[in-house]
C-alpha cells in the first residue's frame, strides 16, 4: 500500500487491485464497515502512524472511498474540521483521483512535447491548458454508492424539491449506485448536492469511463429523475 500524508489531519492510501485480492476485500465491505475491513483500516492508521506520523483523532474520524476500477482504491481519512470551505473536500478528491488516472497520459504528453528538442509550450497553449485544469476542478459528474435503498431515498429528502440534476439509480451485489449529473443545475447547487451525498454513502466514480463495469454487470432500477422519484 502507498500512503501519502495531506495535512495534520488528513491522510490518503492507495491500494492497488493486487493488494485488495491479497487482502480478499473490495469496496462493499469498506461501506458496510465490516470486521475484515476495521482491520484493514487498523493496520493503515498504524502503518500511517509508522511512516509518516500521522496522529489519528481521538475519537473519530471521516473515511471516503474512491475506487479507481483499473488501478484499485484510494482511501482518504480526515477529521471533520467545521471551519473547511464547505465543497472543498468533494473538489479535491475528484481532482486527486483525476490526476491518478491522468498521471501516464501526462507523463507521455510532456515526453511527446519536451522530449524532441522542441520548445515548451507558447503562452496559449499554457492559457489553454490553464483552462482545462481548472474546468477539470469543476466537474459535473459523479456516482455514489449507498448500503441500501433507504440510505438514497433519505439523501434524496433532504434535496430541494427544485433542484435540476439528472440521476438514475443502479443496484449491484446488495449496494445501489446512484449517478449524478449537474444537468440544469447551477454548479454551485450542484456542488452541494455533492457534498450532501457524502453524507449518506461514498464516492464510486467521477468520469463515465469508470462506470463500465457497472453499467454492465448492475441493474438499472430507475433510468431517469430517480432522486424526484425516490423523494416520493
Amino acid at each position: 500500500m502507498r500512503i501519502e500524508r495531506v495535512d495534520e489531519k488528513t491522510v490518503k492510501c492507495f491500494l492497488s487491485n493486487q493488494e485488495l485480492e491479497e487482502y480478499d476485500i473490495d469496496y462493499k465491505d469498506f461501506i458496510t464497515r465490516s470486521e475484515k475491513a476495521k482491520e484493514v483500516m487498523q493496520e493503515i492508521i498504524e502503518q500511517a502512524e509508522e511512516e509518516v506520523g500521522y496522529k489519528p483523532p481521538q475519537f473519530a474520524f471521516d473515511l471516503q472511498i474512491m475506487m479507481l476500477p483499473e488501478q484499485g482504491m484510494l482511501l482518504t481519512f480526515s477529521e471533520r474540521d467545521p471551519e473547511v470551505r464547505e465543497g472543498e473536500q468533494f473538489i479535491e478528491c475528484l481532482k486527486e483521483m483525476k490526476r491518478i488516472l491522468q498521471r501516464t497520459r501526462e507523463k507521455l504528453n510532456q515526453t511527446g512535447e519536451n522530449g524532441s528538442g522542441r520548445e515548451t509550450p507558447d503562452s496559449k497553449q499554457e492559457d489553454k491548458s490553464s483552462e482545462e485544469n481548472r474546468r477539470a476542478a469543476r466537474p459535473g459528474f459523479a456516482v455514489f454508492v449507498f448500503s441500501g435503498v433507504g440510505r438514497v431515498m433519505e439523501y434524496a429528502a433532504v434535496l430541494p424539491s427544485n433542484l435540476q440534476v439528472d440521476s438514475s439509480l443502479y443496484e449491484m451485489d446488495g449496494l445501489y449506485y446512484l449517478y449524478l449529473q449537474k444537468g440544469h443545475a447551477s454548479y454551485e447547487r450542484y456542488s452541494r448536492a455533492c457534498i450532501q451525498a457524502l453524507e449518506f454513502g461514498n464516492l464510486y466514480a467521477a468520469e463515465e469511463r469508470q462506470t463500465t463495469y457497472l453499467r454492465e454487470h448492475g441493474q438499472c432500477l430507475i433510468e431517469a429523475k430517480a432522486i424526484r422519484k425516490l423523494r416520493g
